[in-house]
Formats: C-alpha cells, sequence, structure tokens
C-alpha cells in the first residue's frame, strides 16, 4: 500500500489547520535561527565596545570591526535569500500571525527611512531596536546573549544611544546623556549640566525597567530638568519670622513689606531689536505667553509695592493694569515722551499704603542738548497703614522712586544728568519739616554695572566727574581704544536747569520770600528820566519826532538815581568745581556676588553675556571698615532690610538657554526684597 500523509487522512477543516500549523513552526524555526545569529552579533559588539575608547558625540557609536562586517553580512543574506520566502509564507496566515511577523522582521531590518542615514546612526538605532526586543522576550536578556560571555563580566561604562530632541518647541534645547545621569546626581551646581524637555514624561509605571546584569531593576533616569529646579532662586532671611498680622517683634514692632522691581521687556523694544532673542524660540517670545508667564509671576511673590520698566502703553491699559487691579493693586504709570510707546510703572496696594502724593518725572529739557532724550521716572510718597489693633501708633512716610535709565553706553554725562533730576525729585518728596528726609526707596534699570562711577555715586553720595570719559560712567563696555572720546566738563548741566550740584532744586536751598516786592507806579515812573534812560542806543535808526525825542529833566531832579537797597539779593546757584553730590544715604539691597557659586550675580544677558544693571536701593547708612567705606555694610535706619530673593549667575542662566525663556519672559530677572519700618508712638 502506498505510503499516505497525515494530511491526506483529515477532513478538510483539519487539512487547513494542519497547513497553517505547518506555516507557523516554518516561520518560528526561521526567526528562532535569525534571533539567535542576530543576539549572537550583539554580544560581540558589546564586547568589541568594551574595550574601545570613549565615544564622542551626540549617538554611541560601536566600533566597526569583523564582528559588525560578520553581522550585516548576515542580515544582507537574510534580505536576499529568505526574505521573500518568509513574508510569502505569512502572507497566507491569519492577521495575527502576519502581525508577529512583521515586527519580528523590524527587529532585523532596518527602518526604510534610516537608509540614508549615517553608519553610525544605523547602529544606534539597531541597539535601541535590540533593548525592545529583550525586554518582550520571556529569557532573561543575559541569558539571549549567551552563558559564554553574560553582559555583567563586559568592562567599561554602560551607555545608550539619546536621540537630540527636534520637537517643534523646543529645537533650542540641549540634551544630557543617559549615561551620565545614570551615575550622578544633582549635588553638583546645575550650571554645569544641560537642560532638556521631555515632550511627554512616562509614568510611574509605563517606565521600562532596565535589564542588565548587575544594576538590579533600576528605573532609568528622567532626563527632564525642570526649568524651575536649574533657574532656582532661594529666599535669603535676615529677621525672624513675622507674626500673624505682618509685624515683627524683635527691639520693636515693625511694619513690613515686599516691594519688587522688574524690566518686563515691551513688545515694541523686542520686535524692534529682534536680532538679540534669535537664540529663543518665536513661540516663547509672543505676547501672549509672556504676559500669562509675567502675571503668574506677580501672583506668586505677591509683592505690596511693584515698580516696572518697559510698559508697553497699549499693553498696560488694556491688560496690565486691569489685571494688577483685580490683582488688589492701584497702578500708575508714565509713558516715556516723544514718539516713544513704553514707560515706567509704579503699583501698590491700597490695603498696605495711602498715596500722599504722585510725580511723574521727565528727564527731556527743550534746548538742553544733554538732556534731549526720552526716559522717563516716578516717584510715590506713600503712607503705610498698620492694623487697628495697635492703637495709635505711626510709621514714617515711604518714598518709592522708579525709573530707566538711558541706554547709550558712550553717553555717561547723560545718564549722570537724569539721576541728578530724579535724585532732585526724590530730595523734594522724601524731605520732612525738620529737612532731614523720610525712608526712600530707589529701584530701576539704570543701565550701568556695579562699581561704574554712576553706581558709586549712588551709593557714595559723591562723585568727581571733571575729565572722565563718558563711556566710563556706566562701565557697560570699554571704549578707551577709540580715538574721539567725550569727556565730561564741569559744569555738568547749566544752571537753567534749576538744579544745584548737590541734586537740589534751587528753590529747596533758599527760603522764599515772606512777601512780593511791591513796587508803585510813581516808583517806577522816576527811572524815566535816569541817565541810562536818556542815552541813545548805539545803531538806533533816527526818526525825527520818535526817536530823536530826549525828556526834558524836571528842576528838582538829582543827576543819578539812587536805587533802593534791596533786602534779598539775587538767588544764586550754588556749584563746585567737577564734583556733584546728594545728601541721601542709600545702600544697595544685593551685594552682586554669589559666594556658594563663586561668581558674579547677573540681572541680564544682552548677547549671552550676564551683566547687572537693576538695583534696588534703600535707605541705610554705610558703616565705617578699617579705611573704606564697605558697601556690604551698611546701618539700619528707620527701614530695615529684612529679605531678599537671590539673583542666579551667568552659568546658571546658560543652562536654561539665556533670557528670555520658557519660565522667564522677560530679558532680565526680577528684584525683590523685604523691608521693615519702625512703628513708634505719636
Amino acid at each position: 500500500m502506498a505510503a499516505v500523509s497525515c494530511c491526506e487522512l483529515l477532513a478538510p477543516s483539519d487539512l487547513e489547520e494542519c497547513e497553517l500549523n505547518d506555516a507557523i513552526i516554518l516561520q518560528h524555526g526561521i526567526l528562532a535561527f535569525f534571533l539567535d545569529a542576530f543576539f549572537t552579533c550583539r554580544k560581540n559588539a558589546l564586547l568589541a565596545k568594551s574595550s574601545s575608547s570613549q565615544v564622542e558625540g551626540d549617538f554611541a557609536m560601536a566600533p566597526r570591526g569583523p564582528d559588525q562586517e560578520e553581522c550585516e553580512g548576515l542580515l544582507q543574506q537574510w534580505r536576499e535569500e529568505g526574505s521573500s520566502q518568509l513574508l510569502s509564507t505569512v502572507s497566507d496566515g491569519p492577521l495575527v500571525d502576519k502581525g508577529l511577523a512583521e515586527s519580528s522582521l523590524a527587529l532585523l531590518m532596518d527602518d526604510p527611512g534610516e537608509q540614508d542615514a549615517a553608519p553610525e546612526d544605523k547602529w544606534s538605532s539597531r541597539q535601541l531596536s535590540d533593548l525592545r526586543a529583550a525586554e518582550n522576550l520571556e529569557e532573561p536578556f543575559p541569558e539571549a546573549l549567551g552563558e559564554e560571555a553574560p553582559l555583567s563580566e563586559v568592562e567599561g561604562p554602560m551607555w545608550a544611544a539619546v536621540p537630540v530632541q527636534t520637537g517643534p518647541q523646543y529645537t533650542d534645547c540641549a540634551v544630557l546623556p543617559m549615561g551620565a545621569l545614570a551615575t550622578e546626581q544633582w549635588d553638583e551646581d546645575p550650571a554645569v549640566v544641560a537642560w532638556s524637555i521631555a515632550p511627554e514624561p512616562l509614568s510611574q509605571e509605563e517606565a521600562p525597567v532596565w535589564p542588565f546584569a548587575g544594576l538590579e531593576q533600576l528605573q532609568p533616569p528622567p532626563v527632564e530638568i525642570p526649568y524651575h529646579e536649574i533657574l532656582w532662586r532661594e529666599w535669603e532671611d535676615f529677621s525672624t519670622q513675622p507674626d500673624a498680622q505682618g509685624l515683627e517683634a524683635g527691639d520693636g514692632p515693625q511694619f513690613q513689606f515686599t516691594l519688587m522691581s522688574y524690566n518686563i521687556l515691551a513688545q515694541d523694544l523686542m520686535q524692534q531689536s529682534s536680532e538679540l532673542y534669535l537664540h529663543c524660540h518665536p513661540d516663547i517670545l509672543n505676547w501672549s505667553y509672556r504676559f500669562a508667564n509675567l502675571m503668574q509671576e506677580f501672583q506668586h511673590w505677591d509683592p505690596d509695592i511693584l515698580c516696572l520698566q518697559e510698559v508697553q502703553e497699549d499693553h498696560y491699559w488694556e491688560q496690565l493694569e486691569p489685571s494688577l487691579r483685580m490683582m488688589g493693586f492701584t497702578c500708575f504709570y508714565k509713558r516715556r515722551t516723544g514718539c516713544k510707546t513704553d514707560g515706567c510703572a509704579v503699583c501698590y496696594k491700597p490695603t498696605r499704603f495711602r498715596l500722599l502724593c504722585a510725580s511723574p518725572v521727565e528727564y527731556f529739557r527743550p534746548g538742553l542738548e544733554l538732556l534731549n532724550r526720552d526716559n522717563v521716572g516716578l516717584v510715590l510718597l506713600l503712607q503705610p497703614l498698620v492694623p487697628e489693633g495697635l492703637g495709635q501708633v505711626s510709621v514714617a512716610p515711604l518714598c518709592v522712586a522708579n525709573t530707566h535709565v538711558l541706554y547709550n553706553p558712550r553717553r555717561g554725562d547723560v545718564k549722570l544728568a537724569q539721576m541728578a533730576i530724579l535724585l532732585a525729585e526724590v530730595d523734594k518728596v522724601a524731605r520732612l519739616s525738620d529737612g532731614s528726609h523720610c525712608p526712600v526707596v530707589l529701584c530701576g534699570d539704570l543701565n550701568s554695572v556695579p562699581d561704574s562711577p554712576l553706581y558709586n555715586f549712588i551709593r557714595d553720595g559723591e562723585l568727581q566727574y571733571h575729565g572722565m570719559p563718558a563711556w566710563k560712567v556706566s562701565g557697560q563696555e570699554d571704549f578707551s581704544h577709540q580715538l574721539y572720546q567725550r569727556k565730561l566738563q564741569a559744569p555738568l548741566w547749566p544752571s537753567s536747569l534749576g538744579i544745584t550740584d548737590c541734586c537740589q532744586y534751587v528753590t529747596s536751598c533758599h527760603p522764599t520770600s515772606s512777601e512780593r516786592r511791591k513796587y508803585s507806579r510813581d516808583f517806577l515812573l522816576r527811572f524815566r528820566f535816569c541817565n541810562i534812560a536818556c542815552q541813545r542806543p548805539v545803531g538806533l535808526v533816527l526818526m525825527e519826532g520818535v526817536t530823536d525825542a530826549k525828556p526834558e529833566r524836571p528842576a528838582d531832579w538829582a543827576e543819578s538815581v539812587i536805587e533802593e537797597d534791596t533786602s534779598e539779593s539775587e538767588l544764586d546757584v550754588p556749584r563746585t568745581v567737577g564734583t556733584i553730590r546728594h545728601r541721601l544715604r542709600l545702600a544697595s539691597v544685593y551685594t552682586h556676588f554669589l559666594p556658594q557659586h563663586g561668581r558674579p550675580e547677573v540681572t541680564t544677558m544682552p548677547l549671552g553675556l550676564g551683566a547687572t544693571v537693576d538695583y534696588i536701593f534703600f535707605s541705610a547708612e554705610s558703616c565705617e571698615h578699617g579705611d573704606r567705606t564697605d558697601r556690604r555694610l551698611y546701618r539700619d535706619g528707620t527701614l530695615k532690610l529684612l529679605g531678599r530673593l537671590s539673583l542666579l549667575s551667568e552659568e546658571i542662566l546658560w543652562a536654561a538657554n539665556g533670557l528670555p525663556n520658557p519660565f522667564c519672559s522677560s530679558d532680565h530677572l526680577c528684584l525683590l526684597a523685604s523691608f521693615g519700618m519702625e512703628v513708634a508712638a505719636p
């Protein structure tokens, strides 16, 4: 009897099932063979990697050698000989088996989109596919590699390929190497480490587990470092904790308040100087995005007084002022003169202060070349409101000045003249009846660096400027190499400005007359016959009956008229030779140095270079330290510094791609300080 196959003895339905099983067995056999060959090549590649030098670049590459060439040869042979047979077999089977075959082929074949990629990029993709395939196997990863050389015995650092993030929102972000994150903790300064933002971080349950032997079951370290961790700013507290009423129980009760100074970057100015913000993604420069970030920052710190610079006028009236009013602020705004669209604003909470007066300051003076710029300032006199439960107590008024001085680094003479006008206004507003001054807080963007002549003038109260190069006043840039240098001459501004060299208005230096001088008509008519009145002016056109007439002198009229002695001489503006002063004793809230990092503080980063140009000065007397006055040592007066928000270094801001960035929506950092004022019995 002829031999009959088992398939001939089966029913038609059983026959189809038998053919399907044969196809599946064939398929699994082929897959097992090539998977074994693939992981053998993977083992050889890892062994070759362990003895290679350190790899550089965004992608880690295995060294090319015989093992890799053998692996690629096997894969190429598989493509030419067996891929068509396997695909034809799988195509006849059910969808489940077809999907299994296609997913298996994806592990062995290169992605079609990688055909044009560099060899090292392809190799990185194979390694990632290898890791994913190993996680889906039932056997542990070391056993898949074989018992001959387990992975735990491989020497050299563990490594993995991490592609650079190319999302549209964060194209400027750098990417952290995963190997460095796996072995290092965040104990060191984050300024030395780059940052990245993951599109959607995996949840704890979905995060894959590292399957390497000897590393136990470790979760892969995150590659995202949030901005608030890089740009973390600490609150430096210089006092004890206040009580529930906001008053501190120390030597005496104090009225405590916080003040913020912030250059928020006007949108018009940003668009006019777009070359300064090429490092920023366009989305984070959009005003809608920036406005939401700024309001969130105001709401988070919740200051009692808010001093803003570069406030665009239409944005102020349409968005900022209504939003700040809803947050409980009363706002005052002064736009720059001329055709400028931005200005300064001072906002305060009426629940904490009562307005006594508000004085806008314009630096533009027609006819004066020194003061032909459109910068402005704003000075407010506020009366602190103490809780009613304290009884009859009083607090001195507080003078708050906010300004944005000219930027031009070459025109230090203009900066000094603008500052003199502001200090004269502060001197007038803050002057008390006894001639002293109430506490003063002066803040803003002064466009001058620490220890520059302008900075020292505000801090020390005196500056000898005669012969000083104008560019040196602010210290922003060094123009000493230029042949022509504008130098400051004395007097710096003309007497017609009405401001003395002590930065006071002339009327503030001299008492006014008790009553106005009165001249009678008869007294004035007597001057018709004085000698000078009867003298013919040179060049006067002779007109008969008009200019040739000479009044007859009365017989009883003396030859000369003795003018009455005046009790008051004409007011003279006191001037000094090449020196200006002011009588406000001011100290800086910030020391302009970060001792924990050994780096200077930074408030802005124009063109990627960190600098400090924003300040908060307050009424305090500098203390004598040896033979010199140290700006970091001061004696508290009626205004005491209780705390401040720390600034950052240039390196830390570099790690966040500079300013602005998705977290800070201005090219300046905000300044925040807490003060205390003495509360005394009336």
